[in-house]
């Protein structure tokens, strides 16, 4: 990872495998769901881009976030 951390919303830091909050209802690209605020998103992964992560989340697989959108748990 680069030297910069990647923050949440509320800049807190996040680590590889953290559990984060929704703060807002997400549609997700080529699919019909639609991720409901304060969903749980478990064992996040860190990117090379300190603004996204990735995660999987109920029946998507490789999701990338935006940490705008996340709180940590």
């Amino acid at each position: 990872m680069t030297d910069s951390e990647t923050k949440d919303s509320n800049g807190t830091i996040l680590n590889d495998g953290d559990s984060v909050y929704l703060i807002k209802d997400l549609k997700v690209k080529g699919t019909s769901v639609t991720l409901k605020r304060g969903t749980l998103v478990k064992k996040i992964q860190l990117t090379n881009n300190e603004e996204e992560v990735e995660c999987n989340v109920e029946k998507v697989k490789g999701l990338v976030l935006k940490t705008c959108f996340l709180k940590k748990a």
